[in-house]
């Protein structure tokens, strides 16, 4: 393989290799190892991969598609829910996973992440070399590429904000009218002429108007040159409970209690000058056959009050309820707590896994009707699955600080709900799916199947990805999908899809169409 030499200062010999881009054919051993990324429903079946490793690469490989008119789709990290990368008309995915770099760049005084980066890996490397952070999930093997395109958020967004709020500018590699290609930095500065661009990946999500090589991170209050006070610092330690209700004690009253307890808090306190803005919490209720429903907390262990105040929380989600938990409880450095409460990116829960995901938005909480219906759902006796469940993710705090319209992603949820089912065997495809398309049109059965932004929803997260919102058989609302997703600010992404990518050379099943 030939290699790009970087050369050290003064001659002292390579300070690194950059490989070449490859082309990974069917007939390359490789090709079957890069068919199938997270969601082993979809299998990719393109003429060739390109590994790419620079910006200038990317350039190239998207030159080559499009001279060659062939498809092309990006993949950075891989975990798309549905089949925007791996669709059968596909004819070239651009492999992004070799690009990630973590650094800082002190011209634009910011931290650059590639788009192939690992949250993981980010988290990590953030921390390690400057002590700060960037709020974003714990899903450890997820991409920044899609990640952060559609707002990214995490435990510490309640305090920090999304990823995006902390975006200062965004690299895309674009195709004109004309077919040229060519590279693009976009800024959130307002004299910016390529600040729309900027704009659409506050949210817009990937695949839409280009492809995402870079990302500069930066802190719209930070000032200063130095790194650690560029980006929020995370807290030092976190103190965390690990809490666990036992379905076959639990009755429909008792479950009913319980949500309700979890959910009136968390709206309760989303405020951004709430005492307890500090408190995260996520309740996964699991399907009845996985025999629990578990919740883990988490507080900075050197807030003031921090145990006595989880104390009280956990206390007011015992009232009324007929079972004691399991509850466990430690304090941990911060990026030791982070890896324990993360989901990993290796091992049988992580990899051949089949998978089918859906979201719904809240600012208010479920009623008596709709926690009826999960908890039947979820405690269907002619159903079981390994992992079936429905989250509900602790959200609001600094996040709706920031108006709707000045970013992308819509802005007014206090929690978020997360509805997933994986398994193993292609055998039981309609089984699950069936499942959890049930689930979620019958829990929004008052509003057409889907969460139509009302008193209680405000849509849905276009990082959850999900088809059935674009199906007239699962969604029967007068609402498309794009507003689900989008709100308001759907035709404003439309406008910056025309204008950088007015050929629609980056499309997929819900992708952002270019204005009339």
């Amino acid at each position: 393989m030939k290699h790009d030499h970087t050369f050290g200062e003064e001659g002292n010999g390579p300070a690194y290799l950059t490989p070449s881009s490859t082309k990974v054919t069917p007939e390359d051993i490789r090709y079957e190892n890069l068919r199938r990324a997270y969601n082993y429903r979809f299998a990719a079946k393109p003429d060739y991969f390109r590994l790419v490793h620079s910006p200038q690469q990317v350039e190239e490989a998207v030159r080559e598609a499009v001279t060659a008119r062939k498809r092309i789709t990006v993949r950075s990290g891989g975990h798309c829910g549905e089949d925007f990368v791996a669709a059968p008309d596909v004819e070239v995915i651009l492999d992004l996973s070799p690009m990630s770099h973590v650094g800082f760049d002190p011209e634009r005084r910011a931290f650059v992440i590639e788009a192939g980066t690992r949250v993981g890996k980010m988290i990590n490397d953030l921390f390690h070399h400057w002590g700060v952070t960037v709020p974003c999930g714990f899903c450890m093997g997820v991409g920044a590429g899609g990640h952060i395109s559609g707002g990214g958020y995490g435990p510490l967004s309640r305090l920090m904000g999304l990823s995006v709020d902390h975006l200062y500018a965004v690299e895309v590699v674009v195709v004109d009218g004309d077919g040229e290609v060519s590279t693009v930095v976009a800024t959130r500065e307002e004299d910016d002429p390529n600040r729309d661009l900027w704009w659409a990946h506050t949210g817009g999500g990937g695949g839409n108007f280009g492809v995402i090589t870079r990302y500069w991170m930066r802190s719209p209050e930070a000032s200063g040159t130095d790194p650690a006070e560029l980006l929020p610092r995370p807290p030092s330690a976190l103190h965390i409970a690990e809490v666990s209700w036992p379905w076959e004690r639990l009755t429909e009253a008792d479950f009913v209690r319980l949500i309700g307890n979890f959910t009136d808090w968390q709206l309760a306190n989303s405020a951004a000058d709430s005492p307890d803005i500090d408190l995260y919490a996520l309740v996964n209720c699991l399907h009845r056959s996985a025999g629990n429903i578990a919740m883990n907390a988490q507080i900075p262990a050197d807030a003031p009050n921090a145990q006595a105040r989880m104390d009280r929380f956990l206390e007011g989600l015992r009232a009324g309820v007929g079972v004691a938990p399991t509850v466990r409880r430690q304090s941990l450095p911060w990026l030791a707590a982070t890896q324990y409460l993360a989901v990993p990116d290796t091992g049988p829960t992580a990899l051949a896994l089949r998978c089918k995901v859906k979201s719904a938005d809240l600012r208010a909480p479920h009623g008596t009707e709709q926690l009826a219906t999960i908890y039947r759902h979820l405690t269907r006796d002619d159903y079981r699955g390994t992992y079936a469940a429905l989250e509900y993710i602790a959200y609001g705090g600094k996040v709706n600080t920031v108006p709707s319209g000045a970013t992308a992603i819509p802005r007014g949820a206090l929690l978020k709900t997360f509805y997933m089912v994986t398994w193993q065997d292609p055998a039981a495809d309609e089984q699950h799916l069936r499942w959890i398309r049930e689930f979620y049109r019958d829990v929004h059965a008052s509003t057409g199947g889907v969460p139509v932004p009302n008193e209680i929803n405000t849509g849905a997260y276009v990082n959850y990805a999900d088809v059935d919102l674009a199906d007239p058989e699962w969604n029967t609302s007068p609402t498309p999908w794009h507003a689900l997703y989008y709100g308001e600010n759907y035709p404003r992404l439309q406008e910056v899809k025309a204008k950088w990518d007015p050929l629609n050379i980056f499309h997929h099943a819900l992708s952002v169409t270019g204005a009339a």
